[in-house]
């Protein structure tokens, strides 16, 4: 426990209940799904305004305007969902602050990335387990290879704490638990899986990093405190905003939009 932390169980017990909320929405799906993703998408660009923009009477606003847009997409109209998230990026832009617009577009990016792997008509549970299973890993292998071994860091200026050993114990956790949860759904497991797993784990420590820096701009150690030993939500999904982003981008090229998670998992 000394060399884990001495909050390790802490933040192995709110793990795991966001774990389980996480399971139960990727398992149900549907609107139990969209409900869950749309409360976490909210709360992150709250968190997200509380760092960068609070006090805005807009902000709120905007936050409304993420939910129901998706909401919509949900409801089968995701160009309209776009359409509500672009026009909510312009009006951030147009009341002055560039930084409103990222934080929209970091919570949509979230939503939505979630959202319409979930609800592709084939393999949307088996995407959604694979990303899970490769953020998870990777963020505990980077947490239990950096406590355990140290050394040299890996971006001090955005994060003092986190090592070049944490970044490799994440990588080769992500690649394994991502090699794992494929054979374990009886996906196709080969050099192009681990090629996959590997660019998610990267892009879940660059989602680290990028809010790492966004706390140390604003001056704060967490982006909430909603979660016992984690801080803010935003500090607990930082790692699958960039995955599940980059997850639906690889899924459009392998499979359409109208296929992304069956274009993640199979091409």
């Amino acid at each position: 426990m000394p060399v884990l932390g001495a909050d390790f169980a802490l933040r192995v017990a709110s793990a795991l209940l966001l774990i389980g909320l996480a399971l139960l929405g990727a398992w149900l799906g549907g609107w139990t799904a969209a409900l869950l993703i749309a409360a976490a998408t909210a709360v992150v660009h709250v968190e997200w305004i509380g760092l960068t923009d609070a006090g805005h009477p807009a902000v709120g606003i905007l936050t409304v305007t993420i939910v129901i847009a998706i909401a919509a997409a949900a409801a089968g109209f995701p160009v309209t969902g776009l359409v509500l998230v672009a026009a909510a990026m312009v009006a951030a832009v147009i009341t002055g602050s560039v930084w409103r617009a990222l934080g929209v577009l970091y919570a949509a990016a979230l939503g939505f990335s979630l959202l319409m792997l979930r609800g592709a008509p084939e393999d949307g549970f088996e995407a959604i387990i694979v990303l899970f299973a490769v953020v998870w890993a990777t963020d505990t292998g980077a947490y239990a290879a950096g406590r355990l071994v140290g050394g040299a860091k890996l971006w001090p200026r955005l994060s003092p704490k986190k090592t070049w050993a944490g970044a490799a114990g994440g990588l080769v956790a992500g690649i394994v638990a991502g090699l794992a949860a494929a054979a374990a759904l009886g996906l196709q497991v080969g050099g192009r899986t681990a090629l996959l797993s590997g660019a998610l784990s990267v892009a879940a420590q660059a989602g680290d990093l990028f809010e790492s820096w966004i706390k140390r701009r604003a001056g704060a150690k967490d982006s909430g405190r909603l979660i016992p030993g984690h801080g803010g939500l935003m500090d607990r999904v930082d790692s699958l905003v960039f995955a599940a982003a980059v997850a639906g981008i690889v899924g459009w090229f392998g499979g359409g939009a109208g296929h992304l998670a069956a274009g993640l998992v199979r091409w």
